[in-house]
């Protein structure tokens, strides 16, 4: 194995992310309740979902002393110009400075340096680390030359991390990295790490899928030592991400790959107890993540539809209270259906503040309380997702050739 040339120097206020196991950037599933979670139960770090840098630019930032967070907001583009018309505004992103600030990488999804920039300037004071996403395979980011369509574009994509370690990580004292997808063939994936790694970035993820790959698909590791390598070499941190699913399995992986830490994203969108080690108790029950989860998004007032969304990922779906949350309209609700009766005046009161008024209120099942939701499959931790690598492909069909028959461990 290559020994250790050079490291690069880590910011002041910026995080070295070797040894680190952390929360994946995930579009709605990374709000701030789940990566309170997440920490809750151990994660070293949290990336925020990706945050396309047009919505930061114009945006506000605002403390908001009840909550003790820092929201961003804006204005809708395309509302009421009429001055006499009160305009709501818009909440773009929000973060807890105290329970997560020092942990929390902002991901921004940007195709242009300047916009890269200027977006980053706004929030970089308040995060530990700005992080491009270059591996997005969703319309709504490639479309635009963001996400994975970057990594069509090498040298715009350099030119965008160069941009920021220029101007930003000078003056808030914090580093750059990078979240890339494996291309087409082993020459070009190890070419465009080169080029990356020498733009002075402090971390480069590696999602170990190609861009066509869909995450039932299982996740490519051949290629993973020649990455890391290549990151020894420059004294970049490499993190790894695709099919991990525990504390244990990532230590395990780390070990054989060597790279320096892993991410972790499905896994945790199901129960962030993943994160945690076998000392302090493994993958806990659902019931019991879930009621952490539903406690924490009351603290932070989290917008109903986003709990809302997360519990049904997070109950296990043959059950019938997974069923039964999803027709649930508000927290008062949520709690009645889950059985979590010490929590029904806090779902009230916060059901007001956000000004949730569902047309019925919940009964329970035949009119009465659900009080042993909670029990029913309560002792099952994060096996749901089990049965997500059926229908795997073969590796010309999932976008990598001339690649060595090696056995995966996942």
């Amino acid at each position: 194995m290559t020994s250790v040339t050079k490291r690069v120097p880590i910011p002041p206020k910026g995080v070295d992310y070797r040894g680190k196991l952390v929360l994946a950037p995930m579009v709605r599933s990374g709000e701030l309740p789940s990566r309170l979670l997440a920490l809750h139960y151990g994660a070293d770090l949290v990336w925020g979902p990706e945050t396309v840098d047009r919505s930061m630019i114009g945006t506000t930032r605002k403390v908001n002393e009840a909550l003790g967070t820092i929201d961003f907001s804006r204005l809708p583009s395309n509302g009421s110009k009429d001055p006499r018309k009160d305009q709501k505004e818009s909440l773009i992103y929000r973060l807890h400075p105290e329970r997560e600030g020092k942990r929390l990488i902002f991901q921004i999804g940007t195709s242009d340096p300047e916009r890269a920039v200027q977006a980053a300037r706004i929030v970089a004071g308040d995060v530990a680390g700005i992080d491009v996403n270059a591996g997005c395979p969703k319309p709504f980011s490639t479309s635009g030359g963001m996400g994975a369509a970057l990594l069509q574009m090498p040298e715009n994509l350099a030119g965008i991390l160069e941009a920021l370690v220029k101007e930003i990580t000078p003056e808030f004292e914090i580093g750059i990295s990078v979240k890339i997808r494996l291309l087409e063939t082993r020459e070009l994936t190890e070419a465009l790490v080169r080029r990356l790694c020498a733009t002075g970035i402090t971390g480069l993820t590696i999602h170990c899928r190609t861009t066509p790959m869909r995450p039932r698909e299982r996740a490519i590791r051949e290629q993973l030592k020649m990455i890391a390598d290549i990151c020894r070499e420059t004294g970049v941190a490499c993190l790894m991400n695709g099919d991990v699913a525990t504390r244990t399995q990532a230590l395990e992986l780390i070990s054989e790959f060597g790279v320096d830490g892993a991410m972790i994203a499905t896994a945790a969108e199901s129960n962030s107890s993943c994160f945690r080690s076998e000392a302090e108790g493994g993958v806990a029950p659902w019931a019991e993540v879930v009621e952490q989860y539903i406690k924490t998004a009351m603290e932070v007032e989290n917008r109903w539809g986003n709990t809302k969304y997360l519990l049904t990922h997070m109950i296990p779906g043959k059950l019938t209270v997974y069923r039964e949350m999803t027709s649930a309209k508000s927290y008062h609700q949520a709690c009645k259906i889950l059985g979590l009766e010490h929590l029904e005046a806090q779902a009230k009161e916060i059901d007001e503040k956000l000004n949730i008024t569902p047309d019925t209120e919940y009964q329970g099942r035949k009119g009465k309380k659900n009080k042993s939701a909670m029990a029913a499959g309560g002792n099952r931790g994060g096996n749901q997702n089990k049965n997500r690598h059926e229908g795997k492909k073969n590796l010309a069909e999932r976008g990598v050739q001339n690649q060595p028959a090696v056995a995966l461990n996942v």
